[in-house]
């Protein structure tokens, strides 16, 4: 049986003790509290050149994705804003190879600032997340909760004017004939609920058609030794916790492209053929409705 535990919402601005520094050490313990998917750790009071301190620079293990990150105790104010976006261009500038993304953490964002910030988001990749303490008796919680996410934009790879277009050849070259024997596994699903959807194959990626248009509600990567799936979804707890109780692979959850990254290897189609026919469904349905 569950008890109510009755909480106490801490101004951290305002604490005697637990200071920006102390939040800073929590994040860094466990950057995935932050909500920005599987993280690590990849500096803490990162040196800027004549710019100051960046707080953390976090970076995507299966990508290369890095997040720059700031934190602010109390309300976002107008220094704050300009202080991540100039850690941003510099790192940007400094590590080109990497994608960057602005990340601005604070107690209190205001819908002034909101609407300040938003303003940036389409032209930088920019993620606004409000922090709140909260004391349990003697412990203390941090719940981070995004109140602006980076901005959707079209996806290059999807962008069937400029793709390279390959064969069948090239991808089992990339994989194997048994990782595109998943694929082709996979598609025979999808034929259930949607016929006339058949396999386009691009240089980055094997995605869909139907009638001749690009129809990308799933897109595969053959690999030597597995079949990378990706589905576009919506992030879920229910998703989520389908995903992690399957046992399936799931690398994460790509919030830029708003993609399911699942590595399915042999057996898993077998095992696991009426969870993912229900996703692909679900997909299909989400990006056709």
């Amino acid at each position: 049986m569950l008890n109510f535990v009755k909480h106490e919402k801490l101004f951290l601005q305002q604490h005697p003790e637990l200071n920006e520094k102390w939040v800073q050490d929590r994040i860094a313990e466990d950057p995935s509290i932050l909500g920005l998917g599987n993280v690590v750790l990849k500096d803490k009071e990162r040196m800027q050149p004549r710019a100051g301190r960046l707080d953390l620079l976090l970076q995507d293990p299966d990508s290369l994705r890095r997040y720059e990150v700031e934190i602010q105790l109390g309300a976002s104010d107008e220094t704050h804003i300009i202080r991540t976006i100039e850690y941003w261009d510099i790192e940007r500038k400094r590590y080109p190879q990497y994608e960057h993304c602005a990340v601005i953490v604070a107690e209190e964002i205001t819908a002034r600032f909101l609407n300040v910030i938003s303003l940036f988001n389409g032209t930088i990749p920019l993620v606004a997340v409000q922090m709140n303490a909260l004391k349990f008796g003697n412990d203390v919680a941090l719940v981070f909760t995004t109140v602006m996410d980076e901005m959707a934009r079209g996806l290059v790879d999807e962008d069937e004017e400029v793709q390279a277009v390959t064969d069948r050849a090239f991808w089992e070259a990339e994989g194997t004939k048994a990782t595109m024997a998943m694929a082709d596994e996979l598609l025979d699903i999808i034929h259930t609920f949607d016929p006339l959807v058949q396999f386009k194959y691009n240089k980055f990626y094997i995605g869909l058609a139907k009638n001749g248009q690009p129809n990308n509600f799933v897109t595969f990567r053959a690999k030597k030794n597995n079949l990378r799936l990706e589905l576009r979804l919506s992030e879920t707890p229910e998703i989520t916790k389908m995903l992690d109780d399957s046992g399936l692979d799931l690398m994460d959850y790509d919030k830029r492209w708003g993609r399911y990254r699942i590595r399915l290897v042999a057996g898993d189609l077998k095992s696991h053929r009426e969870l993912l026919n229900k996703l692909l469904k679900l997909a299909s349905d989400r990006v056709n409705s």
